[in-house]
């Protein structure tokens, strides 16, 4: 059997100079699939709300959904590290409640939680979470949460004294127990630079070469979400088109009387 990917197992690879990947899943079967092809990370990113469940932003989703996708996502999983994107305000309250929320996502079958941001109280939820013994991943550059107070979908850490910034929050994450952060829409040369001055691994979400680890969403990889295509993501597929055909043969086959077939019936 193969061996568990555990946050030791992600600190070593750091440690190691050795690259690891990170996609999300929301079915059982796509994190089957995942698991299978030596994904070390699968991730139930709040992408779901847009991707899965036609949301017209994360923000969208809320804390029973994501316990429903964690719980279907942990059932197709033997070896990666399970990840649950907690949702906008299911940690945003109070310490108590982002304890409590996190909480239900680990007993659901996470072996993890993100929560995005490095603000003081931020830190302090990281804190606890940690101290209870709940993994928690950071998220700092481009936070899709805080989408309204950014005015958009912008690249963060353009110049040195952003990207000190963002390495200064990135240090409080670490001090505050993260097993790892992951960097969006920063330049490559300031995710280099943040990379190098932390401990903990970096995860590259169009976020350059120089991270520890890269992450990108599942139906972007497969060519599944026509909506949007992100500059940093690499379709490998296109799933879209191969759903469009063969539910168009099914439909033709039938209406013209060819399914089923003498082998189909009983």
């Amino acid at each position: 059997m193969t061996k568990k990917v555990t946050v030791s197992t992600i600190k070593k690879y750091k440690s190691d100079n050795e690259k690891f990947s990170v996609l999300t899943a929301y079915d059982c079967y796509t994190a089957k699939y995942l698991d299978e092809a030596g994904i070390d990370i699968v991730l139930i990113g709040d992408s779901l709300a847009m991707v899965a469940l036609g949301y017209n932003n994360t923000n969208s989703v809320g804390i029973e959904e994501m316990g429903i996708f964690t719980k279907a996502v942990a059932r197709g999983v033997t070896r990666a590290f399970v990840v649950t994107d907690m949702p906008f305000l299911s940690y945003h309250t109070s310490v108590e409640d982002a304890v409590k929320n996190c909480g239900q996502m680990i007993r659901y079958g996470a072996n993890g939680v993100k929560i995005e941001g490095g603000s003081d109280y931020i830190v302090s939820v990281i804190e606890r979470l940690t101290a209870v013994g709940i993994p928690v991943m950071g998220h700092l550059g481009f936070t899709p949460q805080f989408l309204n107070q950014l005015g958009g979908y912008k690249i963060q850490g353009k110049t040195k004294e952003a990207a000190d910034e963002i390495l200064n929050q990135a240090k409080k994450l670490e001090k505050a127990g993260v097993f790892s952060i992951v960097l969006e829409m920063v330049p490559e040369e300031s995710a280099k630079y943040i990379t190098e001055n932390l401990t903990v691994p970096t995860i590259s979400c169009g976020a350059g070469r120089y991270c520890d680890a890269q992450v990108l969403v599942s139906d972007d990889v497969f060519g599944k979400y026509p909506e949007f295509k992100p500059k940093f993501a690499r379709k490998y597929g296109n799933m879209g088109e191969l759903i469009y055909n063969c539910a168009k043969q099914y439909n033709d086959d039938v209406k013209s009387g060819k399914f089923p077939d003498d082998s189909e019936v009983f």
